[in-house]
């Protein structure tokens, strides 16, 4: 389930990457199809061990073209252990909600991307993550959760401020928002929850069958997104100067 469009991010095979607070490594295991060179970074060291293990089952399997590597550096998004400009592109997907001191980290982002390059940034929509918090406290106070609600306002203008030149904004995984919402009001830990449990089924046949058999959930998906997609995403440039 991607959130980040690589197309309008601009990536290309042999670009150097990172996919900062990559988690499970959903968006890393991506572009290293698409062959770039990538790093998935993250500061959980279980997670890494596991993205590392699967790049090597993409390899064995042949999933990735000639030339195309990807490696995991464990660190700290407050200071990225990498040069300034090291990066053609840069994606920090559902990572700085997370994040207290968000703008060092954003600082940190556009430090290591090349003048010229892109950026992709994802966080929860302002909407359907209000009603989730008002929904349930054990959606966000938990720790390492979710500690603020973005505007699209907001963070733009955090990554203007940063020195990034905004291009796009779009939104993602409408189906979502609905099942969170279910969630957060039968409990957010309740998934043997006959409704929760069903909707989850759903989601799971969507991501899982080829477009040709999900049709009507694709469709419901795009006409959904503008509304309410759970995530918006921003697509940024550094500028040539920088």
């Amino acid at each position: 389930m991607l959130t980040v469009d690589f197309e309008r991010l601009g990536l290309k095979p042999g670009d150097r990457v990172i996919d900062m607070g990559c988690g499970a490594g959903r968006h890393a295991f991506e572009m290293y199809r698409r062959g770039a060179d990538v790093i998935a970074f993250d500061q959980d060291a279980d997670e890494l061990a596991n993205v590392l293990e699967l790049f090597g089952a993409m390899k064995e399997a042949g999933e990735v073209p000639e030339g195309a590597s990807a490696d995991i550096k464990e660190g700290d998004a407050l200071a990225l252990p990498f040069a300034d400009g090291e990066f053609d592109r840069v994606v920090a997907s559902e990572v700085l909600e997370h994040i207290p001191a968000d703008i060092q980290a954003i600082e940190e982002l556009v430090r290591v991307l090349r003048p010229g390059g892109t950026m992709a940034v994802t966080v929860p929509r302002w909407l359907p993550e209000i009603i989730c918090w008002k929904l349930s406290e054990d959606y966000h106070n938990t720790p390492g959760g979710h500690i603020r609600i973005y505007s699209d306002k907001e963070l733009i203008g955090k990554l203007q401020n940063a020195g990034m030149v905004f291009e796009g904004i779009d939104y993602a995984h409408g189906l979502h928002s609905p099942y969170w919402w279910l969630k957060c009001a039968v409990g957010v830990k309740n998934d043997d929850h006959p409704l929760v449990k069903a909707y989850h089924q759903v989601l799971v046949w969507d991501i899982m069958k080829t477009p040709r058999y999900s049709v009507a959930t694709r469709l419901a998906e795009k006409a959904l997104n503008p509304l309410i997609g759970k995530s918006m995403v921003l697509y940024l440039r550094k500028p040539e100067s920088a």
